[in-house]
C-alpha cells in the first residue's frame, strides 16, 4: 500500500497514540517525551505521521517557534523495520513543502550516536556543537538545512577581484591549531597584498570535516573560525548530481583510483564549488589534485594550489568570470518578446529602484504599444532559459536602447560584453553613429563592462560612438569630434604617428574606427580551414553553431614558436589557407585585434588559455616546433567581413599600391603595412 504523510490534529487521538508507542520503541537515542507532548505538537501543527496499512511507521515531531525564522526538528523517527524505504526522507520534504517560507530545519543529535551519514543523506549540513545536560555530559551536533531563502549576507558582493573556495586540508592550514612549514603555501592566500585580490570561501563539505575531526579543542577551534570565511549553500540536488558526474568520469579517466569516501568527499568538494557558481578550488591534497582535468572537463572548476592562486590571481579571475570559449557552439537563440509575454519576464530580469515588478512589465509593454517601433529581442539558452532582453529602435543616426538586461547565469559577464559588442554591430549595420542606452535600471554588470567598450556617461544616460572609419588619424578626429560637439562633449585629440598602445584603445572604444597612420602594426596570419571553422565559422559547419551573439569576443590562436616581428596590441587579418577540395579557402576572413604573444610549452599554455580557446591539450602539443615550445595568439573583437577577400584580390590590392608581394608571404605570419591593412579591411567591407 502507498505510504501516506498525515498533519495530526489533536482530535485524531489515535495517530497520537500509535506516534507515541512508535516513539517509546526508539527513547534510548529520541530521549523520553511525554505524550502531553505529542498532544501540543499535534495543537501547534507540528506533528507528521507516515501511515500505511492503518500503522504509523514514522513520524516527525517540530516546532515552528513564533519568534523565530526557522523549524526545530525534535523527533524525526522511523520504525526500524522500515528503514531503507527513504520514510525520512519524504517526513523532511513534507515539512519543507507546507513551510515554505522558514528559512530553515534545525536539529541536534549526540555526536556518539554516529547518525551524521544519515543528516547529511537527508541535505543536513553541520551547525556547531553544544554540551548535552546529562550527567555524561555529551556532546550534541547541531544540523541545519537552509530552504533556500536569502539572508542577510546572501547579496553582499566581494570586492575581491576573485572568489576562491578552499578544501578542509587548506582550511585546517589557516586556521588550526597546528603549525608546521607546509602550511606556509596556504598561508601566502591570506597575505596583506591578497587581501583586495582574492576572498575565500567554504562549502558544506568542509563543515562536515571539520565536525568529524576527533579531538575536541581542534574541531572547536576550527568551528568558531568558519565566519572569516564567506559561506556557499548550494542546491543539495545539484550536488548529488553534479558528484554522480564527476565520480562517472573519474572511473573512466583515472582507472586506478579507488572509488571510496576519499575519492567522493574530493568530488563532492568540485561539485559544491561548481553548483555555488565558483570557477577556482584550491588545494594541497594530491588526490584531489588528480581530479584536475576530470574537474575541468565535468564541471568547469579548476583545481589549484594555493601557490598558482597567489601567482596568478589576474588570470583565474579571467577564467572565472569570462569564459566565451562557453559560447562556442551553444544554442543560443534570439526571438521577438511576444506580446502577452511581458510578466513572464519579470522574473528572470527585475531590478531593484522604481523600475521593478508591474512597473517594469508595463514599460515592456508600453515599447509594443508606443508610435515608434522598437524591437524586443530575448535571447535564450539551450535550454530555453532567458539569459538577455533587450530592445532597440533607430532614431535617425542614433541607436537607442531603452532595455539592457541580463539574467542570473554563470555566463552573465560573457554575455554582457557580448551584447554590447552586439548593440555596436547592429548600429553600424543600421548606419547609426551614436549608441545611447535609455534603461534606467540597465544590469549591472552590462554597465560595468560598458567602460571598457568606450561607453561614458552623459545625462544620465550610457553614450557611445561609432566612430566608422578607417582611415587617418585627422579623418577619425573629425568624424568623432563633430558627434562629440552634437552631444557637447569633448572628443579626444589625435594625431599622426600616435603610440600603438593609445591606438589600440581608441579603435576598441570608437569601435569600429581604425586608425591608419599610428604606430599600431598590422599582421597577416594564416589559419587552416579547420580553425577558421572552429573559430569564426568560416567556412561555416556543416551543423551551423548559433551565432546569435557573434564570434566571442576573446580566443587565442597557437602556431610554431618562431618570431615573425609580432608586437602586442596590434591588428590581425585572417587568411584561410588552401583546404581539402571543395572548402572554401584561400581568403582573408576577418580582421581582429591582437591582446598577447606568449611562447612557453604546450601545457603551460594549455594551462593558461584554455578557457579562451576550442584546442585541446593535444592540438597545442602538435602546433610545438623542435624546441618544444609553441606560440600562443591571444586576440579579441573579432570582425568577419561581409565579403570575403580572395588571394587574387589580396594581390591585386598590394600591386595597386605598389608594395612587393608574393604569395609566399602568407605561408606564415607576416607583417604588412597599414596602407595594405587599410585596402583589405574597405574591400572586406564593400558593399558593391
Amino acid at each position: 500500500m502507498a505510504i501516506k504523510l498525515l498533519s495530526v490534529v489533536p482530535a485524531q487521538s489515535e495517530l497520537i497514540d500509535k506516534a507515541i508507542t512508535l516513539g517509546n520503541r526508539y527513547t534510548k537515542t529520541l530521549g523520553l517525551l511525554k505524550p502531553p507532548a505529542y498532544s501540543k505538537a499535534a495543537e501547534d501543527g507540528g506533528l507528521l505521521v507516515a501511515v500505511e496499512a492503518d500503522q504509523v511507521i514514522g513520524y516527525a515531531l517540530f516546532g515552528l517557534p513564533k519568534r523565530s525564522a526557522h523549524i526545530r526538528l525534535a523527533h524525526l523517527c522511523v520504525a526500524e523495520e522500515q528503514r531503507g524505504r527513504s520514510i525520512a526522507r519524504q517526513l523532511v520534504e513534507e515539512i519543507k513543502k507546507r513551510y515554505p517560507q522558514r528559512l530553515g530545519i534545525k536539529a541536534k543529535c549526540r555526536r556518539d550516536y554516529n547518525l551524521s551519514g544519515m543528516w547529511t543523506s537527508l541535505g543536513f549540513v553541520p551547525d556547531g556543537e553544544v554540551r548535552g545536560r546529562g550527567r555524561d555530559g555529551e556532546i550534541l551536533d547541531g544540523w541545519w538545512l537552509d530552504l533556500g531563502h536569502p539572508h542577510l549576507f546572501t547579496e553582499v558582493e566581494s570586492d575581491a577581484l576573485l572568489v576562491v573556495a578552499v578544501d578542509h586540508g587548506v582550511f585546517a592550514d589557516l586556521r588550526g591549531l597546528a603549525y608546521t612549514t607546509d602550511v606556509e603555501e596556504s598561508r601566502a592566500l591570506e597575505a596583506g597584498w591578497m587581501t583586495d585580490l582574492v576572498e575565500l570561501a567554504y562549502t558544506p563539505q568542509l563543515v562536515h570535516q571539520i565536525r568529524d575531526i576527533a579531538d575536541t579543542a581542534e574541531r572547536q577551534h576550527q568551528r568558531s573560525a568558519l565566519p572569516g570565511l564567506r559561506q556557499l549553500t548550494p542546491a543539495p540536488a545539484a550536488v548529488a548530481e553534479r558528484t554522480a558526474e564527476l565520480l562517472s568520469a573519474a572511473k573512466k579517466s583515472l582507472p586506478d583510483l579507488s572509488d571510496d569516501g576519499t575519492l567522493r568527499r574530493c568530488a563532492q568538494y568540485v561539485a559544491e564549488t561548481s553548483c555555488a557558481g565558483l570557477r577556482v578550488l584550491t588545494t594541497r591534497n594530491p588526490l584531489l589534485s588528480r581530479l584536475a582535468d576530470v574537474a575541468w572537463e565535468v564541471a568547469r572548476v579548476r583545481v589549484v594550489s594555493p601557490a598558482t592562486v597567489t601567482l596568478h590571481v589576474d588570470e583565474l579571475r579571467q577564467a572565472q568570470v569570462y569564459r566565451p570559449a562557453d559560447l562556442m557552439g551553444t544554442d543560443f537563440r534570439s526571438m521577438e518578446v511576444s506580446p502577452g509575454a511581458e510578466d513572464q519576464l519579470v522574473a528572470f530580469f527585475n531590478q531593484s529602484g522604481g523600475d521593478d515588478g508591474s512597473a517594469f512589465a508595463d514599460r515592456l509593454r508600453s515599447l509594443a504599444a508606443d508610435t515608434v517601433v522598437w524591437r524586443r529581442e530575448l535571447l535564450r539558452d539551450g535550454e530555453g532559459h532567458p539569459v538577455a532582453l533587450y530592445a532597440w529602435a533607430l532614431d535617425g543616426r542614433t541607436l537607442v536602447v531603452p532595455v539592457l538586461r541580463t539574467a542570473d547565469h554563470p555566463l552573465e559577464e560573457t554575455l554582457a560584453r557580448q551584447l554590447l559588442l552586439l548593440l555596436k554591430r547592429l548600429g553600424r549595420d543600421c548606419g547609426a553613429e551614436i549608441i545611447r542606452i535609455t534603461d534606467p535600471h540597465p544590469s549591472a554588470v552590462a554597465k560595468a563592462a560598458g567602460g571598457d567598450d568606450g561607453f561614458f556617461e552623459h545625462d544620465g544616460r550610457l553614450v557611445a560612438l561609432l566612430v566608422n572609419v578607417c582611415g587617418m588619424a585627422a579623418e577619425v578626429e573629425a568624424v568623432a569630434g563633430g558627434l562629440a560637439r552634437e552631444l557637447t562633449v569633448e572628443a579626444a585629440a589625435l594625431h599622426e604617428g600616435m603610440p600603438a598602445e593609445v591606438a589600440a584603445v581608441v579603435e576598441r572604444a570608437w569601435w569600429p574606427a581604425k586608425v591608419i597612420d599610428s604606430a599600431l602594426p598590422s599582421f597577416v596570419v594564416p589559419i587552416k580551414p579547420r580553425w577558421s571553422t572552429e573559430l569564426f565559422n568560416v567556412p561555416a559547419m556543416l551543423l551551423p553553431r548559433s551565432d546569435v551573439l557573434g564570434i566571442s569576443r576573446e580566443h587565442v590562436y597557437y602556431r610554431s614558436s618562431g618570431h615573425r616581428g609580432e608586437s602586442v596590441p596590434a591588428r590581425l587579418l585572417w587568411y584561410v589557407s588552401e583546404g581539402p577540395a571543395g572548402v572554401e579557402s584561400q581568403m582573408i576572413v576577418g580582421s581582429s585585434r591582437l591582446d598577447e604573444v606568449l611562447i612557453d610549452t604546450p601545457d603551460a599554455l594549455f594551462s593558461k588559455f584554455e578557457h579562451l580557446g576550442v584546442y585541446g591539450r593535444a592540438e597545442v602539443q602538435e602546433a610545438a616546433d623542435a624546441s618544444g615550445h609553441a606560440m600562443a595568439l591571444r586576440f579579441s573583437d573579432t570582425e568577419i567581413f561581409p565579403r570575403p577577400v580572395t588571394l587574387r584580390r589580396l594581390t591585386t590590392l598590394a600591386r595597386e599600391l605598389g608594395l612587393p608581394w608574393s604569395s609566399n608571404s602568407l605561408i606564415s605570419l607576416s607583417k604588412i603595412s597599414n596602407e595594405l591593412f587599410q585596402a583589405v579591411y574597405k574591400e572586406g567591407h564593400r558593399k558593391t
